[in-house]
C-alpha cells in the first residue's frame, strides 16, 4: 500500500450552448429556460427588438440593426441572412469558448430561415460541433411559406 493516492483530474465540462434564432427559436429559448435545462448556456439571435425585450435569457444578439431599423425580417429569408451576415462578428463573439452549440430555428420565416444556416456556418468555421433542431411550417401555413423553409434547410 502506498502513502499517497492519486487522483484522477476532473474532467471539464463541455461547453454547450443552444441559440434560438428567429421567433420560433427565441420560444425554444424560453420554454427550456422554463424546463429547467441544466448546464447550458442560451442566447436569442433575432432582428427584431420587440421579440428580444420578451426574450427570458440574458445573451441577447441583435442581427441586422442597420438594415432593418430593428424591426422583423417581414418573412425574408433574404432579409434574415443579410443581417445575420452584417452581424457576423457579433455571433462569432457570442459563439467563443463553445464546444457544441445547437441552434433551434422556425424555418419558413425570414431571421429563422434566413439567419440559422448562417450561424451554422459560422460555428463549423470555428470547429464547433453543431446541431440544428428546426421545424417546418404546418400544411395550412401554406406552400409559400413550406418552399420558403425548404431553401433554408
Amino acid at each position: 500500500m502506498s502513502a499517497f493516492e492519486i487522483e484522477p483530474e476532473p474532467t471539464p465540462l463541455t461547453r454547450i450552448k443552444v441559440f434560438g434564432v428567429g421567433g420560433a427559436g427565441a420560444n425554444a429559448v424560453d420554454f427550456m429556460l422554463n424546463a429547467g435545462v441544466p448546464n447550458v448556456e442560451f442566447a436569442v439571435i433575432n432582428t427584431d427588438t420587440r421579440v428580444l425585450e420578451r426574450a427570458k435569457c440574458e445573451s441577447r444578439i441583435q442581427i441586422g440593426a442597420a438594415i432593418t431599423n430593428g424591426l422583423g425580417a417581414g418573412g425574408n429569408p433574404d432579409v434574415g441572412y443579410k443581417c445575420a451576415e452584417a452581424s457576423a462578428d457579433d455571433i462569432r463573439a457570442a459563439l467563443q469558448n463553445t464546444d457544441m452549440v445547437f441552434i433551434s430555428a422556425g424555418m419558413g420565416g425570414g431571421t429563422g430561415t434566413g439567419a440559422a444556416p448562417v450561424v451554422a456556418r459560422l460555428a463549423r468555421e470555428m470547429g464547433i460541433l453543431t446541431v440544428a433542431i428546426v421545424t417546418k411550417p404546418f400544411r395550412f401555413e401554406g406552400r409559400q411559406r413550406m418552399k420558403k423553409a425548404e431553401g433554408g434547410l
